[in-house]
């Protein structure tokens, strides 16, 4: 496959626990799957970028193998952040007229802009603008106002910010792995593009990316997005309770999570014994099975107690028709699924990739639908960029920065 003969479009999700590149191909406004890497995550410490050395060699291995797989080579990817360093906030833009007129696309992309200037933190940079509505002369919800008269428009929109620090040695690392960054973006957004469909967004939906260290949380409500949160809980913590609970190594306790756990008591035969390792040079002890669900079925409960918090401070309790949709490694541990449901009161299930052509079975899989994400993301700038394609309207500011 010659390079000039395709648009590439790839994504680069740098987890905590793994790093993972999508390589796609776009043609005639469509996105076709090439190939993919997947290693494991170095230079990480509490979701802070710790070796940048060692991140940017889990990129160059997991690029390499996604090149492998596609036989072709890319130099440029859109690289997804998340973890702690994340914050969203609402803000306004005002734009005052002096006198009533017919506001058009370039008026609303101006009080965008307003609402986006506003003071940030000097070690905070802005990584995400979500439009949301318009407010005309008082008059707020309006959704595209173009073509209206007013004397008064104001941009209500979502933005998500990140560390400076923490974005620029994301960045690093990646250029230190010899790819250009196409942009970055948030990982939240990039699970909910893979995984969620404009219809859905309407009727109001969640997106719980959970990863190793934190999960991001996002929420749609008539095609805007109105929170974004990266949570302080994730997979590693389920498995560290475990690790506490059952006094065994982490590594074993991953195992045992993986083999034998679930997030519910009640969905596996929870009266059998399972073998847990003991320390060198003593024998292996049998534990009943139902300890090791109740301890993940805490956590669990932890987690959606956090995010029916997240979901009620921003008015969408009993508000998400399309549900909950979980995402991530995290998301893989069975029940998880059924605990979101009961403490939710909503609909939940996996977010899996749609809309790659020739996406690979293997890789139908929770855990791959933010770098799925990051990929179509790529192809959304590719069309506009090679194709100039243009799309009037207030969705066309849905995901633009």
């Amino acid at each position: 496959m010659a390079a000039n003969r395709v648009r590439l479009a790839s994504g680069l999700d740098i987890g905590s626990a793994r790093t993972r590149c999508v390589i796609c191909a776009v043609e005639d406004g469509r996105i076709r799957f090439l190939g993919a890497g997947e290693v494991e995550s170095r230079g990480w410490s509490n979701s802070r970028v710790a070796h940048r050395e060692q991140m940017s060699e889990s990129v160059r291995l997991a690029a390499r193998e996604a090149e492998r797989q596609a036989g072709i080579s890319v130099d440029a990817v859109v690289v997804g952040l998340g973890g702690d360093s994340i914050a969203g906030h609402d803000q306004v833009g005002k734009y005052k007229f002096g006198r009533p007129r017919e506001i058009d696309q370039s008026d609303m992309a101006y009080a965008v802009e307003k609402a986006c200037r506003q003071q940030l933190d000097a070690d905070r940079v802005l990584l995400q603008v979500f439009p949301q509505d318009f407010t005309l002369d008082g008059n707020p919800g309006q959704i595209n106002p173009r073509g209206s008269k007013a004397s008064r428009l104001e941009a209500n929109v979502h933005i998500v910010t990140t560390s400076a620090f923490e974005h620029q040695s994301l960045v690093s690392a990646v250029h230190e792995a010899h790819l250009a960054v196409e942009e970055t973006v948030y990982e939240g957004m990039a699970a909910a593009y893979a995984c969620v469909t404009q219809e859905e967004r309407k009727q109001g939906v969640a997106i719980a990316d959970i990863g190793a260290q934190s999960t991001e949380l996002v929420i749609y409500a008539g095609d805007a997005m109105v929170q974004s949160v990266s949570l302080r809980v994730g997979g590693e913590h389920f498995t560290k309770d475990i690790a506490h609970d059952f006094k065994v190594p982490f590594d074993d306790a991953e195992k045992l999570k993986l083999e034998y756990g679930c997030a519910i008591l009640g969905l596996t035969a929870d009266n059998t014994f399972i073998e847990v390792p003991s320390t060198e040079g003593r024998p292996s002890r049998e534990a009943p099975r139902k300890r090791l669900n109740f301890v993940l079925e805490s956590r669990a409960d932890y987690l959606f107690r956090f995010i029916e918090k997240k979901i009620q401070e921003c008015g969408m309790d009993r508000h998400l028709l399309e549900g909950i949709l979980l995402t991530g490694g995290g998301a893989c541990l069975n029940g998880m699924c059924d605990v979101a449901e009961l403490v939710l009161n909503c609909p939940a299930r996996n977010g899996l990739p749609v809309g790659i052509q020739d996406w690979p079975e293997a890789l139908n899989n929770p855990a791959w639908t933010t770098a799925a994400g990051l990929a179509m993301y790529s192809g959304r700038l590719k069309e506009q960029r090679y194709q100039k394609r243009t799309s009037p309207g207030f969705l066309s500011l849905l995901m633009s920065k």
